[in-house]
């Protein structure tokens, strides 16, 4: 089978990049080194994949779509060695994939599952040492976004509290096979080093972010009623009658350190 027979399919968010300058963008940012192991979310038809491994040699890639396994195996047979795993990267143990060597992820992410998969990198973030996605640029906007941005929220708190965040560059909807209603975008996400994050108990910090952005017009005493009081909103040093799009990351975590009473 190739790929040419492939059909898109719509309920996997599929849209396959076929720009050749864009992908060209991509590798240079992400700048592969010799050692580095480098893993691929959704490889689709290879438009990243075979480059990659021209230039690396080796790569893991981790596939749902199980109609592009053939092709994509036989695509990359003269190029370098592809180990692909046939799975929902949802599913996927990134801290058992990487088995104490930090991981490269990179992908363009199926823009109806780009949160869930952000999210599940997050959990790993102590096995992966640079992520590099392609995503829709509002979803890119959202996770770079300044406290007193419309769209700075909950992806933007939880996503800087652990990572570097850092948008590379944009891509039109040309650069796609169907091309997306909508812009994307590349980003670069950096995990912290462990000591740099200062979050004691993860739980705790997204069950308080996660009410704080609840209802985005509450201030913070109504919002986290059932989380944190007013005098543990004061002691963090913030203002109770502020709302959450006002509070800096560090605030956030000032907070979900403190003691709950």
């Amino acid at each position: 089978m190739h790929f040419h027979n492939h059909q898109t399919k719509k309920s996997l968010g599929q849209h396959f990049l076929h720009d050749h300058g864009v992908v060209e963008k991509i590798i240079l940012a992400v700048a592969p080194k010799p050692g580095d192991r480098i893993v691929e979310i959704g490889p689709g038809q290879g438009a990243l994949t075979l480059p990659l491994l021209n230039k690396h040699g080796a790569l893991t890639a981790i596939e749902f779509d199980r109609d592009l396994l053939e092709p994509l195996t036989a695509a990359a047979r003269d190029v370098g060695e592809l180990t692909l795993i046939a799975a929902d990267v949802l599913n996927v143990d990134f801290t058992t994939l990487a088995n104490g060597e930090p991981i490269r992820l990179v992908g363009n992410l199926p823009y109806n599952m780009s949160s869930p998969i952000l999210f599940h990198a997050l959990n790993h973030a102590a096995a992966v040492r640079d992520m590099h996605f392609m995503l829709q640029k509002e979803v890119v906007d959202r996770m770079a976004a300044d406290p007193g941005s419309k769209v700075y929220g909950r992806l933007s708190v939880m996503l800087q509290a652990y990572c570097e965040v850092t948008p590379l560059f944009d891509v039109a909807p040309g650069a796609f096979r169907p091309p997306p209603k909508v812009d994307s975008a590349v980003v670069r996400l950096v995990p912290r080093p462990a000591d740099r994050i200062g979050v004691d108990d993860p739980a705790r910090l997204a069950a308080v972010v996660r009410a704080a952005f609840g209802q985005r017009r509450k201030t913070l005493r109504n919002a986290l009623q059932h989380v944190a009081d007013t005098a543990m909103i004061e002691a963090a040093g913030l203002r109770p009658d502020a709302r959450a799009e006002q509070i800096e990351v560090a605030g956030f975590i000032r907070l979900a350190n403190l003691p709950v009473t």
